[in-house]
């Protein structure tokens, strides 16, 4: 259950948000006052508050500056609600540490209540994200680990496809053109190439028959894929010797890590 203070002066808006937060699942802390809030928060371990900017004595930008004081948890999720929306209003709270700001005449009470929400949602689902990433950067393959060269220039490749290899416990190094790709597969020990055939510098095609000349790289599997590639030269690199050839859009992280594994068996 997701824990909520809600800060609203106004009593007849506070009772109605209340109510549709209340059923829509939410824990709700009401507070009348910026001071009131910060009590609350000091006091209850809380997901997210929510605020508006008008208040007598401590406004909701006050509120804010003192959630994002240090004193309290720094996971806590603000949101603003508010009828005071201009561009200034916004970049102000999202200066002092706000996550959202809705304007309250673009809402009624039930679809300001999805929204937050939903909002919260998202911030779970990047946090995730983060975590995750936090996870791969900081793993380190185990020693004895099989070692994967992937020449590929695209980020998103590289992040999709390398990561879910780092997580399965290969040892992924990565070239983005295919003539550092070639000097590196030459300078260091591979267990497989994994090479995107459109490349700076060098094509696929051209990398592969160059890995396929050498004593040192001739015997190592090559896994060539790209987003889009001609027939004629498909079969000419399937004819020089790669152990499998995919279209990017139609293999996902977990099937290549899977072909992977197979192939290293």
């Amino acid at each position: 259950m997701i824990k909520l203070i809600l800060v609203e002066d106004d009593p007849m808006i506070s009772e109605i948000y209340q109510k549709k937060f209340i059923d829509a699942g939410f824990e709700v802390f009401l507070a009348e006052s910026g001071e009131q809030a910060l009590n609350i928060a000091k006091k209850e371990t809380v997901d997210a508050v929510l605020t508006d900017l008008i208040m007598p004595k401590m406004d909701g930008f006050e509120v804010i500056k003192n959630l994002r004081s240090g004193d309290f948890d720094p996971n806590i999720k603000i949101i603003v609600s508010s009828n005071l929306s201009q561009k200034e209003d916004r970049d102000k709270a999202a200066s002092l540490g706000a996550d959202g700001f809705l304007a309250k005449s673009d809402f009624s009470p039930s679809e300001l209540v999805a929204e937050v929400g939903r909002l919260l949602g998202q911030y779970r689902a990047q946090e995730k994200n983060l975590n995750k990433q936090e996870e791969i950067s900081g793993k380190v393959a185990k020693k004895g680990a099989k070692r994967i060269l992937m020449i590929e220039d695209e980020e998103i490749i590289i992040e999709m496809f390398g990561d879910k290899l780092k997580m399965e416990g290969f040892d992924v190094s990565f070239a983005r053109n295919g003539a550092w790709g070639v000097k590196e597969a030459m300078k260091e020990n591979f267990d497989l190439f994994i090479i995107d055939m459109v490349m700076p510098a060098m094509t696929g095609e051209e990398m592969i028959a160059k890995l396929k000349m050498e004593d040192k790289t001739k015997d190592i599997p090559i896994i060539a894929f790209s987003a889009s590639v001609e027939e004629e030269v498909m079969r000419r690199v399937e004819e020089m010797g790669v152990q499998a050839f995919f279209s990017k859009t139609q293999i996902t992280p977990s099937e290549l890590a899977d072909k992977v594994e197979e192939l290293l068996k």
